[in-house]
């Protein structure tokens, strides 16, 4: 089994063109699975069928897994069952009528302007602390996911002309400006920080490194955002997720049309985006309850 979930990842590589984080959650959800048909039913692979997913997704709701969660793993699975269908190991799809459940939307949680202010100001004028007020800068300014902001190559900024360029999820690159003070805070940082902690090392490519002048990993950046929201003192979780979405409902709040945020964010499809919108019409509802005399 071991071996199929191997070739099956390398599949999804080459053939799909999967992010990292892609082909990692497709790796977990399945070598979950697999485990389960081997403890539970000591099966085959040629014997999946549609009780023993039903009974997988049932001990998934067992363990309180959410419904975003069990409708991935089914997605996993069903992407999976393709590969044993086209390998020859199965000859009919055990996921047909398997649905998955319905995701319910949550409200995004983002940032005030006033909360991201205060967060992008914390930031000294140490060596550290110019990366770490660049990092924050351009994660505001540009709205790009964790794994865009650590993947960026000196070539992908042009100060200058204030753009960034980012390959984004499944090979879709997007062209993303850059505001007047993140263009200000990047400078700063190429001209003053980053030569110290590449310490002569040209050969790094990476837009954003650590001490050691090796490009930046997520877990460095999370302890980078962790620290300065401990240091706020902001009573929220803040992570690079709510950096994004305050960069998108403060875009909506300001007049931004939706496709314009869609084709900044990298979304696929623009329902992803709407949820943005609704932040803003449950906003004006709460204005308007609390100012009509009449509400």
């Amino acid at each position: 089994m071991d071996s199929i979930l191997s070739n099956y990842i390398n599949y999804l590589k080459s053939e799909k063109e999967l992010s990292e984080n892609s082909l990692s959650a497709y790796k977990r959800d399945i070598s979950n699975f697999l485990a389960f048909l081997k403890e539970k039913y000591g099966l085959n692979l040629n014997e999946i069928s549609k009780t023993i997913i039903i009974s997988y997704i049932l001990k998934l709701k067992n363990q309180e897994k959410s419904s975003s969660t069990i409708s991935r793993n089914i997605a996993s699975i069903r992407s999976f069952c393709g590969y044993l269908i086209f390998k020859g190991i199965l000859s009919n799809d055990p996921t047909v009528s398997i649905d998955s459940p319905k995701i319910q939307k949550k409200k995004p949680e983002y940032l005030t302007l006033e909360e991201v202010e205060l967060l992008l100001n914390l930031p000294d004028d140490s060596i550290k602390g110019l990366r770490d007020k660049a990092i924050l800068e351009v994660l505001y300014a540009t709205g790009v996911r964790v794994s865009e902001l650590v993947d960026f190559t000196l070539e992908d900024v042009n100060v200058k002309m204030g753009f960034v360029a980012c390959n984004g999820e499944h090979g879709k690159a997007r062209i993303i400006p850059l505001g007047s003070i993140s263009r200000k805070a990047l400078s700063r940082y190429l001209d003053e920080s980053r030569k110290v902690f590449i310490n002569n090392n040209s050969e790094e490519k990476a837009l954003f490194v650590n001490y050691n002048g090796e490009r930046l990993t997520r877990q460095g950046l999370w302890k980078i955002i962790k620290y300065y929201t401990k240091k706020s003192g902001i009573q929220k979780q803040i992570t690079p997720q709510i950096l994004r979405h305050s960069f998108a409902v403060h875009l909506v709040q300001n007049g931004a049309d939706l496709k314009s945020v869609q084709e900044l964010l990298g979304h696929a499809d623009i329902s992803t985006t709407q949820i943005y919108s609704e932040v803003i019409k449950n906003r004006i509802k709460e204005v308007y309850d609390k100012a009509h005399p009449r509400a």
